[in-house]
């Protein structure tokens, strides 16, 4: 019986797994923790988006690097068919908002336990331990030897192990190594779907405040261009911001350098600054004789007034029917236009995905197969493809597993 080794079982490893299992292949998959998918365990605050209801464009449309390069798997193994694969296995679906696919329990450890059941019931083996080197020979690969010395001898090798976020998940590098020994190229790696830091030091002050249906916008000084605009909800923290807006902004900050990109934050998107203006007159008027810094709790919440009295340079102790028309103007600017200067990232292992990785050149784009070393394929987080939030990410792990378990010895 023709054999495949399996580096990683995490959402990647175990749809490669299954679907080279299904053909007959032994199947032995290497995972260095003691339970399969821990990454897919914590992926959607625990509930698991696994992939969105969308057709192939507009899901091409979510993945801002090496699109065209998805373009087979995703066609073999669309959103629908994942949507089909999980019903199969029964874990129970539904579609929410943005598109978004969750299980109907809410609960990511359902996704996990019927990958794994499916893993156990197709006879493929786990092995226990870390995977430290590929065996090579003539070109083509013949196996992985594992921490302790031990060769797992195999005639396919299907590398799944993930990039650099979540290290405590296992994804701590480890098939970057490998692909390089095997004389791949690694783009450079960096974090994406995470936290920024912020310059402004008033952002700690608001820590633990979130905003709801506010509209980020992030602009490219350098060139002027607007890059990001979505509506929305955020979050303070001690260093800058997070929450699913600021993530999906991230993922487009592709030339980072402290300073290039400025965040600006739509307080009332609801609004424009003309109705924006007759609402300040309003409470002003309402409040008339109260100091400005206590006539904007209807506006705003209490913790950010604070903040945007400061910021706005007029006196806390002004009375409300003192404020002048051009001082009210520079209100709505700032309600319409709060803004933040970005340092940078967050270290990559806060990062919800690792942008960068094995250069898809060097990938067949329909077998997942190297096209340096015989019979070594890759699937998921390592290759360099990634996506927005929205369930896309999973599915290009879905996507490539399904593409390098199919194909893996084919020929056979």
């Amino acid at each position: 019986m023709a054999s495949v080794a399996i580096v990683g079982a995490g959402a990647a490893g175990m749809t490669a797994a299954i679907f080279a299992a299904r053909r007959g292949l032994k199947v032995t998959l290497i995972e260095r923790n003691v339970w399969p998918g821990r990454k897919l365990m914590i992926t959607g605050k625990g509930r698991c988006n696994l992939t969105n209801a969308c057709e192939i464009d507009e899901f091409m449309g979510n993945v801002p690097q090496n699109e065209r390069f998805l373009f087979g798997a995703l066609s073999r193994f669309s959103p629908y068919d994942t949507m089909a694969f999980f019903e199969e296995l029964g874990v129970p679906l539904k579609v929410e908002r943005g598109k978004r696919v969750f299980p109907v329990s809410d609960k990511a450890m359902d996704v996990v336990d019927a990958l794994h059941l499916a893993v156990k019931a197709l006879g493929c083996h786990i092995e226990h331990g870390r995977a430290l080197q590929l065996k090579v020979k003539d070109g083509t690969v013949t196996g992985v030897v594992l921490e302790g010395g031990k060769l797992v001898s195999a005639e396919a090798v299907i590398i799944c192990t993930g990039g650099l976020s979540y290290p405590r998940t296992g994804s701590t590098g480890d098939g970057f190594t490998f692909a390089r020994c095997a004389g791949h190229t690694v783009t450079p790696l960096r974090p994406s779907l995470v936290p920024l830091e912020t310059v402004e030091e008033w952002a700690a002050e608001l820590q633990g405040l979130s905003l709801r249906n506010v509209t980020v916008t992030v602009m490219d000084k350098k060139n002027g261009k607007e890059i990001y605009s979505e509506l929305g909800e955020m979050l303070f923290t001690h260093y800058g911001v997070t929450g699913p807006l600021v993530l999906s902004a991230s993922a487009h900050l592709r030339q980072m350098e402290p300073g290039r990109y400025e965040l600006n934050i739509d307080l009332k998107p609801g609004l424009d600054e003309t109705q924006l203006d007759k609402r300040l007159l309003r409470d002003f008027e309402k409040y008339s004789t109260r100091d400005f810094v206590n006539s904007l709790n209807e506006l705003l919440p209490s913790k950010l007034i604070p903040v945007f009295v400061m910021l706005s340079g007029v006196n806390p102790q002004f009375k409300s029917n003192q404020i002048t028309k051009e001082q009210r103007r520079a209100l709505v600017t700032l309600l319409k236009c709060l803004p933040l200067t970005i340092k940078g990232f967050r270290p990559i292992d806060e990062a919800v995905i690792t942008a960068g990785g094995i250069k898809t050149s060097e990938i067949n784009p329909v077998t997942m197969e190297s096209k340096i070393v015989k019979n070594l394929f890759f699937a998921g987080e390592i290759i360099d493809v990634d996506a927005y939030t929205g369930g896309f990410n999973l599915q290009i792990a879905f996507s490539t597993g399904h593409a390098a378990g199919v194909a893996a010895l084919s020929e056979n």
